[in-house]
This record gives structure tokens, C-alpha cells and sequence, in this order.
């Protein structure tokens, strides 16, 4: 079978059908009616055993569940014999009890009896699950989950500029099928364990520029998360991974879904193309305007003689290394079309004497623009422990300890001794501002590396896209006869010792966005208090060079030289923002 017909039927094994839509139907008008929302499990379980599932915590979630199950009523829920309001006692019994049951079946894994499913969901039914897989039998008679099936909070016109965390008070409902993890099953995860709704899909999410594209791609879907946002601003989207049964899931999750994310069962393709293959071999020749990427970055020992079998293929690209992410880098710019950008999430190693950001500066074509953000560095135990957690590896005592070792021994083989993980904006400059028009504008391309590890206001996108705008504005526009406007969200702050005259610290803050703090000179603390956008920038700098001017060995092309530089920083990172009736980016 080829890539381009493999998923039309959606009948792959060990995966959810997609080919019976009147069992999607009937399931998907079963959760609703039984109030199987994020809002509704969220108000089922109350605010802590909520808290503690999201940390994949079970133990709440079941005794507050327990309590629904024996009681059959509506009440109070709580954990350890400490109760709290669920908010719903209005609610009626039955459906209380019966979302219990839901809640206990996909979240918590717990078998239920036939009679209970059929009562609970009367439309699809024990029959119905069982012929979509979502379910098998049990020893004990009852019914298991076969994949994890959850609520998902996703805004149909995800844009710059939301203000709700992606996944969170969303406007559309929708549920989304993956297998069940770690915490919901026994023994190690399947090697080809399809990934459902986790820190990192959801920091993608957050993390993506949203703007109106006609092509869209999603490099390694898993359960399809990342497609389901694109499908808000994107006319047509192409999905691939390199696992069958990923891509049976995300077709799946987009038929269940299909009325809420606005598509035609009957004409999927119009919209969405799903593909399998490697890496870009899935969409050779073609190019996109907006490409998004969770791809398998986890570092992993190579042993001899391995096959793609014993791989997990949700975090492992089967490289040495980090050079999944080195590769993907390098090819990501091919596909996209003049003025594309793409995002995606990576781990980089950092060996012995060098800086985090030289190794992925490297891999940056010459004619690409790049922005990483460093959001955490971890030593090798730690790195090799995480890992080995989220496979359910550390089980089994001697193989942890085996696997533990390879992951140092690979290490220090290329005498790493850090591993970062953060976000990564490629873009490929528009056929109007390539490299020599970026050149003569004085800014050149977009290349900038840093690291934040403190927290950061979600989602982070719009605010990404707005530096991306001011950083092209800069590159376009004369500084010097700019009027600026400190941004609303910055504070000052002067700290000095008790006594002294004048403060020997002055930072500007952000309250918003990548909340960066900046340490101000005496000078450019003026320069920011007369930001009101009555005088230009070059009034501004000519007042103060006049005013500090004069005094024995001051140069004042030197001064203003080094005034505008600390200025036009800045305004790359919004402390400071072009008066809007001079056209600037908000």
C-alpha cells in the first residue's frame, strides 16, 4: 500500500476504526449527552483530584469515583475522607453516575460490565465499542479500554492573540483517542505506543505563530493534536508520521471530530492528507507555508544490530544522538515556501567547553533565519531518567539499571555533559527581504539564541509572532526618526543602598509574554521615561547627548552610537513599541 491510499478505510490493526461512521456518530452523540467535557470531568472529580489527574495522578480521580459508583447520588467528592464540592448537585443522579462511569472506563482504566456500558452509552453500546476497538474484553468479564479516549478543549479560530491557554476554556469540545499511557497499564509501553495530549504537544500548541496559510504541514502527528489547531487557519493540511498506527488514530480523531473541526467525512482529502514516511520523504517537492513539528528528539543509546522494532517511535527518530533534530533543521527550510516559517520542539546536546546555542547554531543553513529558546538544560542522570520513567522502563530493576548505564556510557562517548530542550522558529526569508536586502537594511537575518528558563505567559505564540514583526519592522523602517511608546505591560524598578542619591540598579520589566527583565544606564532610563511619543528618537538622543555632552574625553558619535543600539534592542524585544500613528507593529 502507498502512502497516498493507506488511510482511506481507517482498518489498521490494533487501532481504532475510522471506516464506521455511524459508530462515530453514535459515540460522539454518546459523550455529549453523558457530559463527557473538560468542564464536565473537570466539575465530576473537583478541583484537586482535577489537579492530580493532569499530573497523571490516578488515586484521586478513583476514590472520588468510587464514592459516585457506591453512592449512585450526587454529592461531594474528595480524596482521603476530605470532602470538597463538586459544584453539581444539581446535576441529575444518572448522568452523574453515568459520567463517572466514562471518566472511570478511558481516564482511570478500569474495566467496566457490559450492562453498565450499555446503559451509560445506549446509542454506540458494548457492541459498538468493541467493533470500533475503543474497548476489549477483560479476565474478569467485564471491559477494558483499549486506547485512552479524552476530552480536548480546542479553539476553532486558534489565532494570535488568545488569551485562554491552548487546550483550556476553548470554544469547541472535541475528544481525542491515543493509547493508554504509562500510568493507565501495566509493563513497559508498546514500541510503536502512539503519544496522546502531553507537556510537550501542548507547549507546541502554545507555542505556534498562528496566522491564515493556504498549506500547512504537521511533521509527525501522533494522535493528530497539532493538526487540529492548524485545521483553524489553515485551508488544506498534510499530516505524516513514519507509524501506521498514528496515523490510523489521527484519522480517527479527525472523523470522530469532524462537525466541530468543520469537515465533510465524505471529502477528508480536501482538507486534511494524511501520509506515511520518514522525516520529509512523505512530502518531497512539495512546500508549505506553515510547518509544525513534536518530532521524536529524545536522545537514545544506538546499540548494534537494532531494528525499528525495538524503538519507541513516538520520542525515537532511530538516529545517533541529537541528530533527528540536526537533520530536521537543516531540511525544514526546503519545504517551506518564500516567507514560511516552521516550529518544532528539540533536545540539543552540549558537550565540555561549549556553549549550548554553538552546536545548534551549526546547523542552521547559511540562508535560513533561526530563533531558539533554551527552556531547560539537565545533566545525563537525569536525562537518562526521565526517559526510562516515561517508557515504564524503571519497572524492572536490572534492565533499568542496564538501560541507565548505556545512556551514560552513549553520552560520554560524545563527552556530553548537558542536554537542552526548548523551541526552535525557522524561516525562510521572502524572495523581497532575502539576505541582501536584510543586509543593507542593517539587520540582516533573524538569528538569535537564548536561553529562559523562568516561567512564561501561554500561550506564547502571539507574542513570538509580534518580535518576529518588530524585528522585520526594524530591518525596514529608520530607528532615528521613529516615536516610541513604552509598551503597557512594563514596569520599572530602582533599587538603591539606603542613603545613596541616586539608585544603583534600575531594571525594566515585562509583565507579558517572555517577561524579559533588562538592566538600564543612567542614560537610557532617560532615554525610556521620555518615550511618549511626542519627540522622535533621534530629539530624544540629541537631548540627552546635549545634556551629558561636553565634559572631557566624551565622544558623541560613540554615545549615540551605543544609545541607539540599546534602544533599537529595546524594541526587538517590546519594551518599547513604534507609535502606532507612525504605521509600527503593535
Amino acid at each position: 500500500m502507498t502512502s497516498s491510499t493507506l488511510f482511506t478505510t481507517g482498518n489498521t490493526a490494533d487501532a481504532p476504526r475510522s471506516d464506521l461512521p455511524h459508530l462515530l456518530a453514535a459515540l460522539a452523540a454518546d459523550l455529549r449527552s453523558v457530559g463527557y467535557t473538560l468542564d464536565g470531568v473537570a466539575e465530576l472529580l473537583g478541583e484537586s483530584a482535577s489537579a492530580a489527574l493532569d499530573r497523571d495522578q490516578l488515586i484521586p480521580a478513583l476514590l472520588v469515583t468510587e464514592e459516585i459508583e457506591a453512592a449512585g447520588t450526587a454529592g461531594t467528592g474528595g480524596t482521603g475522607g476530605a470532602a470538597e464540592s463538586s459544584g453539581t448537585a444539581a446535576e441529575p443522579d444518572g448522568q452523574r453516575a453515568a459520567l463517572a462511569a466514562v471518566v472511570r472506563l478511558w481516564l482511570l482504566a478500569v474495566p467496566q460490565p457490559r450492562e453498565k456500558l450499555d446503559a451509560v452509552l445506549p446509542a454506540i453500546g458494548t457492541e459498538g465499542l468493541l467493533e470500533l476497538r475503543l474497548i476489549e474484553p477483560d479476565n474478569d468479564g467485564g471491559f477494558r479500554a483499549a486506547a485512552d479516549l479524552r476530552p480536548y478543549g480546542w479553539s476553532g479560530n486558534s489565532q494570535a492573540g488568545d488569551s485562554e491557554d491552548a487546550g483550556d476554556s476553548a470554544d469547541v469540545e472535541i475528544w481525542v483517542a491515543s493509547d493508554l499511557a504509562a500510568h493507565q497499564r501495566p509493563g513497559v509501553l508498546r514500541h510503536d505506543h502512539v503519544l496522546g495530549i502531553g507537556q510537550a504537544s501542548t507547549t507546541l500548541v502554545q507555542t505556534t505563530i498562528r496566522r491564515q496559510v493556504e498549506r500547512a504541514l504537521d511533521l509527525g502527528t501522533g494522535c493528530g493534536i497539532q493538526s487540529f489547531h492548524l485545521l483553524g487557519h489553515a485551508r488544506h493540511v498534510t499530516a505524516t508520521d513514519i507509524s501506521e498506527r498514528a496515523l490510523a488514530f489521527t484519522r480517527f480523531n479527525l472523523l470522530l471530530n469532524a462537525d466541530a473541526l468543520g469537515l465533510d467525512p465524505e471529502r477528508l482529502e480536501d482538507r486534511v492528507s494524511l501520509r506515511l514516511g520518514s522525516l520529509l520523504e512523505p512530502v518531497e517537492g512539495e512546500s508549505f507555508e506553515l510547518v509544525v513539528s513534536n518530532p521524536p528528539f529524545v536522545i537514545t543509546p544506538r546499540t548494534s544490530g537494532e531494528s525499528a522494532d525495538s524503538q519507541f517511535t513516538y520520542r525515537d527518530g532511530g538516529l545517533p544522538g541529537d541528530e533527528i533534530v540536526a537533520t530536521l533543521i537543516e531540511l525544514l527550510p526546503t519545504v517551506l515556501a518564500p516567507g514560511g516559517t516552521a516550529q518544532l520542539l528539540g533536545n540539543w546536546e552540549i558537550t565540555d567547553g561549549w556553549d549550548w546555542h554553538e552546536r545548534p547554531e551549526s546547523w542552521v543553513p547559511e540562508t535560513a533565519e533561526a530563533w531558539f529558546i533554551q527552556r531547560e538544560q539537565v545533566g545525563p542522570e537525569q536525562y537518562a531518567e526521565t526517559w526510562l520513567q516515561d517508557s515504564s522502563e524503571s519497572r524492572n530493576r536490572e534492565h533499568y539499571k542496564d538501560s541507565y548505564a548505556a545512556y551514560l556510557r552513549d553520552f560520554a562517548s560524545r563527552n556530553v555533559t548537558g542536554i537542552g530542550f526548548g523551541m526552535v522558529f525557522l524561516r525562510r526569508p521572502a524572495a523581497e527581504a532575502g539576505p541582501a536586502a536584510g543586509a543593507a537594511a542593517g539587520a540582516g537575518l533573524l538569528r538569535r539564541f537564548e536561553e529562559i528558563t523562568y516561567p512564561i505567559e501561554q500561550p506564547i505564540g502571539p507574542h513570538l509572532g509580534a518580535a518576529v514583526e518588530r524585528f522585520d519592522w526594524l530591518a525596514t523602517h529608520s530607528l532615528e526618526d521613529t516615536h516610541l511608546l513604552v509598551a503597557e505591560d512594563v514596569t520599572e524598578e530602582r533599587h538603591q543602598r539606603p542613603g545613596a542619591e541616586h539608585p544603583g540598579v534600575i531594571l525594566l520589566r515585562q509583565g507579558a509574554g517572555l517577561r524579559r527583565t533588562n538592566l538600564l544606564s543612567t542614560e537610557l532610563a532617560g532615554f525610556v521615561s521620555a518615550c511618549d511619543g511626542e519627540l522622535s528618537v533621534r530629539q530624544i538622543a540629541g537631548a540627552l547627548e546635549a545634556l551629558l555632552g561636553g565634559g572631557e574625553g566624551f565622544d558623541g558619535g560613540t554615545f549615540r552610537e551605543g544609545l541607539l543600539r540599546e534602544v533599537r534592542n529595546l524594541v526587538a524585544d517590546g519594551f518599547l513599541l513604534p507609535d502606532p500613528a507612525a504605521d509600527g507593529p503593535a
